[in-house]
């Protein structure tokens, strides 16, 4: 549960630039269009860095979101809270991880923002998933962002990846480790695949242990979930029908007992490359093979 301080006054608030209720300020204006040497002269002239506006949004967040990182640098340097909540509960982080700019999530962590939020709340994970920013699904994983943190509406970020069809990225979590069968009202990846027709999503998550007989609060399975006789129809009535070879089985396996270090670990194995690109999941070359 997040605890919050007691407040000491309004007019204190109001003097540290905090919880007060405006319509956009001037730094906001020239934070969301990257004007930087207008947000420096307002900043220098006394301006209220952490200004929020009615819906919650502070300068930070508007900057964050257009991915102006020389505007996110000044707000930084000049005191902006970087875990600032807007109304719906983003921070700052979860704005640049949405609008994918590196370079902002980069400086947002030089200044401590949190990467992961209460339980049950859109993450910053979630938000890199949601826009399709595999590269910032990647840094935060490497700073330590849970990929099972569970938003009440959408599930996990491999959730949100899939329901997206954003491969890149469901393929970046399940790397990393991510639970393949994370349920959300026993609704899988593998479901969101499903329904949105997706076969190249659908053999990835198959192939990583997705489970083909898994069932939702409806009782339904993914295939239910596919137009019959449609690609995505055919691709899981296959794999209902015919099970994993037992190569693919020992990969889910070891990468099951791994978990978060399987990419690490395997690569430290004293085995063949084509065997290492195998568990790692990395396509063959055309003369690997695996049965010689």
């Amino acid at each position: 549960m997040e605890i919050t301080r007691s407040r000491p006054s309004l007019f204190s608030d109001i003097a540290h630039g905090l919880g007060f209720w405006t319509d956009r300020s001037a730094v906001h204006h020239a934070a969301a269009h990257g004007d930087a040497t207008q947000l420096q002269k307002l900043l220098r002239e006394g301006a209220l860095v952490n200004m929020v506006a009615m819906d919650s949004i502070t300068p930070l967040h508007e900057a964050c979101i257009q991915g102006h990182s020389q505007c996110v640098r000044l707000l930084l340097d000049a005191g902006a809270h970087v875990d600032a909540r807007n109304i719906d509960g983003s921070t700052p982080l979860c704005d640049a991880c949405a609008a994918g700019s590196l370079e902002c999530v980069k400086l947002l962590l030089e200044h401590g923002a949190m990467v992961n939020p209460p339980l049950f709340t859109f993450s910053p994970l979630h938000e890199a998933c949601m826009g399709g920013n595999s590269e910032c699904v990647k840094l935060m994983i490497s700073e330590g962002a849970s990929m099972e943190a569970h938003d009440c509406h959408y599930g996990t970020p491999l959730h949100v990846a899939c329901a997206r069809q954003h491969k890149d990225c469901a393929k970046v979590l399940l790397n990393a480790g991510a639970n393949v069968n994370a349920a959300k009202l026993h609704e899988t990846a593998l479901h969101h695949a499903a329904k949105v027709e997706n076969v190249e999503l659908i053999e990835m998550l198959v192939e990583f242990g997705g489970n083909v007989y898994a069932r939702d609060n409806l009782g339904k399975k993914p295939i239910q979930y596919a137009k019959p006789g449609s690609p995505s129809a055919l691709s899981l009535s296959f794999y209902e029908s015919t099970p994993l070879s037992l190569q693919q089985l020992s990969r889910v396996a070891l990468r099951m007992v791994l978990g978060r270090q399987a990419l690490q670990t395997v690569a430290q194995l004293d085995l063949p490359p084509r065997i290492i690109s195998f568990l790692c999941y990395v396509p063959p070359s055309t003369t690997d093979n695996y049965d010689s």
